[in-house]
């Protein structure tokens, strides 16, 4: 089989014509790119695969929250998993998702919008707004026109404790506060709803169960009935040192706490940002040099890695050194399998700033040096969506790599499967993403 006709079947078989080609892994777009800037490693089958197992797990609506990562690649790649709701926190992401798919529901549930947003929102098919102010239901009931087909959701403030990124200190109204305004919500919406947010990267699913009871003591003092119980976002990722629940754990207290409501006819929704792509993507980076353990990458907190910078988070890494030639070494260091040794190295990005710094640490060959790429995984949450143009850096190259072991997976093997081989092994052939595909078959 030639090159071209196993490049036209991997097109079929991701459903669309990515931008770009196929890759079959990481290695491989830096032995073929050899890239001087960041390269964002797209991997379409954990994408799909964790939006599966949302929609099969997830007794309700899943919203994919599309601020976690906007690429059209990955929003593709879930509509094609059979998501059609999705969370939108800006007048930008609205179009963004009316511009791919025509029959998709959206649901602005930022607290905070704009006049002209809310308007425009509606115009393009939006129902669903979260509010936890009396200030902005007015704001909505007037650039709607007190609309009559309305959903209205009341942000309500829960705790965070449990959650690696507390998001309880900006939204969320206080228990009295909701309750007064479901009461006004119910006189004019046509759906009424209590959402809240138990914070980004939630390590308890009891959290889910805490925020669902003070969520039901507010409903019963506002004495109305609600339509939709949204229990937000902030399932987590397995991350170097952060080892959550299974997310069975999080459905199933979740349903637990939400049986009373279930059975009084209260639909569930959730809003999965994280846990639903943080696995979809690795950041390929390469070093432009070294000074003892510190190596100086070409991507940083003004780019991928601000979370690794402004808050230590921690990432998988793994040098990749696809160079090196079999027999006598060569005398290109990077032409030479790298050391057994492990040891331990902060990062420090491209641009002038001090703060440009990634403390980690991060465990890599004794021997990386200049030259050498890394794979930066778990970067499909809030990596890309992140990035500045500051100093001029910017990464804007994008591979797509599949077939591919989990990119979580940073021990993978040595041997790889040839690509008409994997080919082979795949399931039926997708249908065309850019027709709006109800159902893709994934391997």
């Amino acid at each position: 089989m030639d090159t071209q006709t196993i490049r036209t079947l991997e097109q079929q078989a991701l459903g669309y014509v990515p931008p770009g080609p196929v890759f079959h892994t990481v290695d491989e777009v830096a032995k073929r790119l050899k890239p001087e800037d960041p390269v964002q490693c797209i991997f379409p089958d954990s994408v799909r695969g964790q939006a599966q197992k949302f929609t099969s797990l997830f007794p309700g609506a899943v919203l994919y929250a599309v601020k976690c990562n906007p690429g059209p690649e990955f929003l593709r790649h879930m509509y094609a998993a059979g998501v059609r709701h999705f969370d939108v926190a800006s007048l930008e992401e609205v179009r963004l998702v009316r511009g791919l798919f025509k029959n998709a529901h959206m649901h602005f549930m930022h607290p905070v919008k704009s006049r002209e947003a809310i308007r425009i929102a509606y115009k393009m098919g939006v129902r669903t707004f979260s509010l936890d102010t009396a200030a902005e239901l007015i704001k909505i009931l007037e650039e709607t026109n007190s609309a009559k087909d309305l959903k209205l959701f009341i942000r309500l403030a829960v705790s965070g404790n449990a959650a690696a990124y507390d998001l309880s200190g900006k939204f969320g109204a206080a228990p009295s506060s909701a309750a007064n305004l479901l009461r006004h919500a119910r006189k004019v919406a046509h759906k009424v709803g209590v959402c809240f947010h138990v914070g980004s990267q939630c390590m308890d699913p009891a959290a889910y169960r805490a925020a669902i009871e003070r969520a039901s003591a507010v409903i019963a003092k506002a004495k109305i009935k609600i339509d939709v119980l949204d229990v937000g976002g902030g399932f987590p990722a397995t991350y170097p040192g952060m080892t959550p629940p299974p997310l069975e754990s999080y459905m199933d207290a979740v349903i637990a706490a939400a049986q009373p409501m279930v059975e009084q006819g209260v639909e569930l929704w959730c809003e999965p940002g994280r846990a639903m792509v943080a696995a979809g993507a690795s950041m390929l980076v390469r070093v432009n040099l070294r000074k003892g353990r510190r190596l100086y990458i070409n991507d940083g907190t003004y780019g991928s890695l601000f979370d690794a910078g402004a808050l230590n988070w921690r990432y998988p890494v793994r040098l990749v050194r696809p160079l090196v030639k079999t027999g006598k070494d060569s005398n290109d260091p990077n032409s030479r399998a790298p050391s057994e040794k492990m040891v331990q190295f902060s990062f420090y990005g491209p641009t002038c700033d001090n703060l440009d710094k990634m403390k980690g640490p991060f465990l890599l060959p004794e021997d990386t040096q200049e030259g050498d790429w890394i794979e930066i995984g778990m970067l499909g949450a809030y990596g890309a969506a992140m990035q500045t143009r500051f100093n001029g850096f910017h990464a804007s190259i994008a591979a797509t790599v599949w077939p591919e072991a989990p990119p979580f997976i940073f021990d993978r093997a040595a041997s790889r499967q040839a690509p008409a081989a994997a080919l082979k092994e795949s399931t039926a052939l997708t249908p065309n993403l850019n027709a709006e595909s109800p159902t893709v078959a994934v391997k």
